[in-house]
């Protein structure tokens, strides 16, 4: 893992602060050609190639939960469809480990359906291929000490296989809180609940993690000092385990809604997230017309689950090793 000391965290902290202040940075709908066809979209994972994406698709009380893919050929993104491991049970919230050579996604499906199709908890399950362009294997359960009898969400993993996620199990404060399992010799260690400058009383949940495990971008819920709702923060890693005090993105990237389920290519510097913000408007200098109402409520942000994409590059810059 790549440290930081801590002047270099209190330097980051402060240089990120002021940049943070100073900028403006435009929140913009991402592939609204595609996202716009759902009403309810929760996440995104992006291929390591920039030349896939899955993604998940729910009904507006969750009764349906898939993961749906989509994939770049010729520059155009191809008509999404039900990934073909998805589709039967509750599925969600994929993530591509950085070699795109596993997909991991939440379910709740049973463990084998031989023996029984009754579903469980939420646990952490994977897909893996030798090379890239191979087919994905069936389904594999990642199995203890990750999944447990609690629910496991939101996979995001290091380029050392450190695996971050959510839990609502045994170890927590009561409520969603962030963990951590370590890749030692070839084996996922007994998962810790990261520092409680990061989780507390509340929800916190939806890590991502960069790959270098010096940041981590996750959400917490109706917490003081945020926007109401979900709201996205930043945190940066001191070493041995600890962790700055988190950042609120603020309004330049939050909502007065829920915002959750963060995704950073590091590459780009583009942080991609889900958002049920709404621009929906009253106009009261005329009355509406029927196409023009229509329109209005059917605008991209309309409070329904979509994905929007912004920069960060300018404050993560320098921070973290990119590929």
């Amino acid at each position: 893992m790549y440290k930081l000391s801590l002047l270099s965290v209190v330097i980051l902290l402060i240089g990120f602060q002021s940049s943070f202040s100073q900028s403006r940075p435009v929140v913009e709908p991402f592939l609204p050609e595609i996202f716009g066809l759902f009403p309810n979209v929760r996440d995104i994972a992006i291929s390591p190639n920039r030349d896939e994406i899955h993604f998940t698709v729910q009904s507006i009380h969750n009764e349906l939960s898939a993961i749906f893919r989509t994939s770049l050929i010729s520059g155009k993104w191809t008509e999404p469809r039900i990934a073909g491991f998805s589709g039967k049970y509750l599925d969600l919230e994929p993530f591509y480990s950085p070699d795109g050579l596993k997909l991991y996604f939440v379910s709740n499906r049973p463990l084998n359906e031989s023996i029984s199709k009754e579903t469980k908890d939420y646990d952490i399950w994977y897909l893996e291929r030798k090379v890239v362009f191979d087919k994905w294997s069936s389904p594999i359960n990642l199995g203890a000490p990750i999944n447990t009898t609690g629910n496991e969400f939101f996979p995001s993993l290091t380029r050392t296989n450190n695996l971050y996620f959510t839990s609502d199990g045994p170890g927590t404060n009561g409520k969603d809180d962030i963990f951590v399992s370590k890749f030692i010799g070839g084996k996922y260690q007994a998962p810790q609940p990261v520092t409680d400058s990061l989780n507390t009383s509340g929800y916190e949940f939806n890590a991502f993690i960069s790959p270098d495990e010096t940041f981590m971008v996750y959400t917490c819920y109706n917490r003081p000092g945020g926007l109401g709702s979900g709201d996205l923060c930043i945190s940066f890693n001191k070493g041995d385990g600890f962790w700055t005090t988190p950042f609120f993105l603020g309004d330049k990237v939050n909502s007065t809604q829920m915002d959750y389920c963060p995704y950073v290519d590091i590459r780009t510097g583009i942080l991609y997230f889900t958002s049920k913000r709404s621009g929906v408007q009253l106009q009261r200098n005329q009355p509406f017309t029927t196409q023009r109402f229509i329109d209005e409520i059917n605008r991209y942000d309309n409070g329904q689950s979509r994905i929007y994409m912004v920069s960060i590059n300018d404050w993560i810059k320098g921070v973290v090793k990119k590929d």
